[in-house]
């Protein structure tokens, strides 16, 4: 199956993305300059929703770690980002 880029409405990221964003931040114990993405993983046809969220914790220095969960990301909850990250900062 391949990947291919969807489009994102004018209101990406969402409320609800920006507060799991948040979440990552708060649950890793992140610093300022550390980037924190988290972003749609569209499969099939373009303008089909997309079916899983990728989040990336992109620091500075050092290595990007990525983590995919097998949900829209209006679905993932923190609970779910707390049982799928590790429990402290990825070093």
């Amino acid at each position: 199956m391949a990947v291919v880029r969807g489009t994102l409405d004018m209101d990406w990221p969402s409320p609800h993305v920006r507060e799991l964003n948040d979440a990552v931040r708060a649950l890793l114990g992140l610093d300022d300059d550390t980037a924190v993405r988290i972003r749609p993983l569209f499969y099939g046809d373009v303008g089909r929703p997309p079916l899983e969220t990728v989040v990336e914790v992109l620091p500075m220095d050092g290595e990007a770690h990525r983590w995919t969960l097998h949900r829209p990301a209006e679905q993932v909850t923190e609970n779910e980002l707390r049982a799928t990250l590790p429990q402290r900062r990825p070093s």
